[in-house]
């Protein structure tokens, strides 16, 4: 893969070679690769064979994740997420040592130690990360993933962005099944504060207790907004919105 310097900006397929347009820019490759059927059926791909299989595997692991909360991911999320969070399901992926080659799985690598600690405080949008936006010390209660933040004063505990008058924090209890790909989850009550120095005891309670068997995640979101004659608007579409995996069980 090539990047396209010069004035003139080609998409399209021009002999062997595909020019497209992609966030890094305009972008060149040429055509090749071997087919899909040889791939399959050939011998001598089998480790291809069973590198995409895993790859799939954790590929749709990820979806599951950002399905869960998709509420959330998308007012919160930046433009790689989908390639960051499969990127993590490969590596909790490879911690199954159990299975043979080509069938390792999430579902089994997240029940580890390790692979619980990969998920703890991934962050959504790695343009806003919660630990740099949010400084005050907060408490999670697995059993009922309640989330306690004592005395929050906004202007002194939360970096907002130029032109933020108010601030919500709001939270979120999911068990993932990663190995049927369904999850449960339950939202908190939305605590919507003025960006001053009103200090604010903050509980975010979540609906209820989520039902199923899996991995128990649990989330914290802040998100700002900008109050114009009494409505508050999203400030710039989401952009420092923070969301996080702030506990895993």
């Amino acid at each position: 893969m090539a990047k396209l310097n010069g004035i003139l900006k080609i998409e399209g397929t021009l002999q062997d070679m595909t020019f497209y347009k992609s966030q890094d820019g305009y972008l060149v490759r040429t055509k090749g690769g071997v087919s899909g059927d040889r791939i399959a059926n050939d011998p001598a791909f089998a480790r291809t064979k069973e590198n995409g299989s895993e790859f799939g595997s954790a590929a749709t692991a990820g979806k599951v994740l950002r399905d869960a909360i998709r509420n959330m991911v998308s007012s919160a999320s930046d433009n790689r997420v989908t390639a960051r969070v499969t990127q993590i399901m490969t590596q909790i992926k490879n911690l199954d040592t159990t299975s043979a080659r080509g069938e390792r799985t999430v579902d089994v690598g997240v029940a580890t130690p390790e692979g619980q600690a990969l998920l703890k405080n991934f962050n959504f949008n790695d343009k806003a990360i919660l630990g740099a936006v949010f400084y005050k010390p907060y408490t999670v209660t697995t059993a009922t993933g309640v989330v306690s933040i004592a005395n929050l004063v906004p202007i002194n505990d939360i970096a907002a962005p130029s032109g933020a008058t108010h601030v919500t924090v709001k939270s979120a209890y999911s068990i993932i099944d990663f190995d049927l790909g369904i999850s449960d989850t339950q939202y908190s009550n939305e605590v919507n504060l003025p960006i001053d120095g009103t200090s604010t005891a903050v509980t975010l309670t979540p609906a209820a207790v989520p039902t199923g068997t899996g991995t128990k995640l649990y989330f914290l979101q802040v998100e700002f907004f900008q109050e114009v004659n009494s409505v508050q608007y999203s400030l710039n579409n989401g952009a420092y919105n923070a969301l996080a995996i702030i506990e895993v069980a």
